[in-house]
């Protein structure tokens, strides 16, 4: 281990531990002091919104907080880079998630590590506690399990359920995608798609890349064994999905040969400066392995200078990071009260955040990136994580598509107004956080 990855362990260590452990905790919304006021909150106040619900459930989200509640639920199978962990050793990361839902959306997440593998036990562990949630986040749930799982909970539930591996990392790739091709003047009926990686997100960005508009016919789809053609032997269902039917393609290099975009969620290294090189051109490379990418950002520049290239690393530019989506996807489907997520909804997150891209950055946004130019092209398009514009841009067109695609239960008739209260609580919350930050013991 290197001085700075040194320094990071000692840090990240003493952040999680000072000045309590841990990174998120439960604070009351009502008064609580007097004896009057715990009269109300419990007995016997509380038997009157309990009747309230005995006769209509609905009611839930007039007297309890289930409305704005996310589980944010794992096994521990697949934890980023760092696997098949278990649910304790998870616990850091669900708290982190739990934490991310609250500073950028406002929403009361709680993590849930259930040491359970068997995916049917798993989905009646979840199915159970369900009714305290208003939605569900599946986190780091290894492949293919993680299919059965979320199919299984969102038929048995009647709240959003989304895995976010999955569909949180499609969104941020489809937005991700809408800029590179407006950048590089490309229109997504016609590319000719690589995808490299035939795991849970890269079947999920898959198929949301053909609800965008990318044609079947046009994708090659490779794992470790190389492409994925229907004359392979043992073809499993899932793969099956993207098979292509050429007969011209035995590799990933033959597969790249003239292709407009690479889509790597695979492993580092595997696509050297031939391979890029013989792309069509004004390419767009998606190199998504992390740690290291599928290409070096170095390598592929100094081979290509018409390139469009993202990462999933934060140290460069267009990083394609879930925490661009699933905080404002889940407002919109708990504030419309969403019995699912869609295909549309996520759509809609898509072009939204693509289009805040396109959009002159704030003067908050300059204040907090510097030095770094925020300016719609090549190597900005996406928005930055801390562009608090998101929640007012992305949930309201979540919160639409979920009442035009009929799966919402409560209807937002006014969806400016709705956006203006998102806005404020945006800044509410950034007064609170500064106010925690200014009276909050600080480690030196």
């Amino acid at each position: 281990m290197d001085r700075k990855d040194n320094t990071l362990k000692t840090e990240a260590l003493g952040y999680h531990r000072f000045p309590q452990a841990g990174k998120i905790e439960i604070v009351p919304t009502k008064p609580f002091g007097t004896p009057h006021d715990l009269s109300l909150a419990y007995s016997p106040g509380v038997a009157y919104p309990c009747l309230e619900i005995a006769d209509d459930a609905d009611n839930q989200y007039l007297y309890t907080n289930r409305g704005n509640t996310v589980a944010v639920v794992s096994n521990g199978t697949a934890v980023l880079g760092l696997g098949n962990i278990g649910a304790h050793a998870a616990k850091p990361v669900m708290e982190g998630k739990a934490l991310l839902f609250k500073v950028f959306a406002g929403i009361d997440a709680y993590d849930i590590e259930v040491d359970e593998t068997d995916p049917a036990r798993f989905v009646d562990i979840v199915r159970a506690i369900a009714p305290t949630f208003g939605g569900i986040n599946l986190e780091d749930i290894k492949a293919p399990e993680c299919f059965e799982i979320e199919k299984n909970l969102v038929e048995a539930c009647d709240i959003p359920v989304m895995h976010d591996d999955q569909h949180g990392t499609a969104v941020i790739v489809a937005a991700a995608m809408i800029n590179a091709l407006v950048v590089q003047q490309k229109q997504i009926g016609e590319i000719r798609l690589v995808v490299n990686g035939a795991g849970a997100a890269a079947m999920a960005c898959t198929r949301l890349l053909v609800c965008l508009g990318v044609k079947k016919e046009n994708i090659v789809m490779c794992d470790s064994r190389g492409v994925i053609r229907t004359d392979r032997p043992k073809l499993g269902e899932a793969k099956r999905e993207f098979a292509t039917t050429r007969t011209d393609v035995t590799s990933l290099s033959d597969a790249m040969r003239g292709a407009d975009a690479f889509l790597g969620l695979s492993v580092a290294d595997v696509v050297n400066a031939e391979m890029l090189a013989s792309m069509a051109d004004r390419p767009i490379v998606f190199a998504l392995a992390n740690p290291n990418p599928e290409i070096a950002r170095e390598l592929a520049l100094s081979t290509r200078s018409d390139l469009v290239y993202a990462t999933g690393r934060s140290d460069y530019p267009n990083q394609i990071n879930n925490v661009l989506g699933f905080p404002y996807i889940f407002r919109g489907a708990l504030d419309s009260r969403a019995g699912t997520i869609n295909e549309d909804m996520k759509l809609a997150a898509a072009h939204a955040i693509a289009a805040l891209a396109r959009r002159e950055p704030s003067a908050d946004l300059k204040r907090l990136y510097p030095d770094e130019e925020l300016e719609f092209g090549r190597d900005y398009i996406l928005p930055k994580p801390f562009d608090r514009r998101l929640l007012q841009a992305v949930a309201p067109a979540v919160a639409k598509a979920a009442m035009d695609s009929g799966v919402a239960r409560r209807s937002i008739d006014d969806l400016e107004k709705y956006g203006l209260e998102l806005r404020r609580c945006v800044v509410r919350a950034d007064a609170e956080m500064e106010n925690f930050l200014n009276n909050t013991c600080r480690l030196s």
